[in-house]
């Protein structure tokens, strides 16, 4: 993980804190994904492109930290539903990277809270563009 991000990551977890107050007394669980092209289903998504997503999952809040390279004007970004090889439902969505980097917190309901930090490979990560509107880059998450 880069200098940059790795300031971005702890920058992320101080606001999740932050901002998550009494939640904390459920279990938080830090969940990251390895994003590339060649994950993209149905594929293929763009083969230079990269990226990563820490997540920090609560009782009610996910917070991520998503940084992405070598594509193009990345237009929107989402956590799915859907194991290795399947394309799935959109469950939360992200803010899309600009200048490579996203950031944020956004509420969750418990249920889904509680299927990411049980089953987080069960969940995948991707950045959408307008060359490849299906998912230009993705990855599976995982503890």
């Amino acid at each position: 993980m880069g200098k940059r991000l790795s300031v971005a990551v702890a920058a992320a977890v101080v606001a999740a804190m932050m901002l998550a107050g009494p939640v904390l007394a459920a279990p938080v669980v830090t969940l990251e994904a390895t994003l590339t092209g060649e994950q993209e289903v149905p594929g293929p998504g763009d083969r230079n492109g990269r990226g990563d997503a820490k997540l920090i999952v609560n009782r009610a809040r996910v917070c991520y930290v998503l940084r992405s390279d070598n594509i193009k004007r990345p237009q929107a970004a989402h956590i799915h539903e859907g194991r290795r090889g399947v394309a799935g439902d959109i469950v939360v969505e992200l803010r899309p990277p600009r200048n490579g980097f996203s950031s944020g917190c956004e509420k969750i309901s418990r249920a889904l809270s509680r299927d990411l930090r049980n089953n987080p490979t069960h969940y995948y990560v991707n950045v959408h563009n307008k060359r490849f509107p299906d998912g230009a880059i993705r990855g599976q998450l995982h503890q």
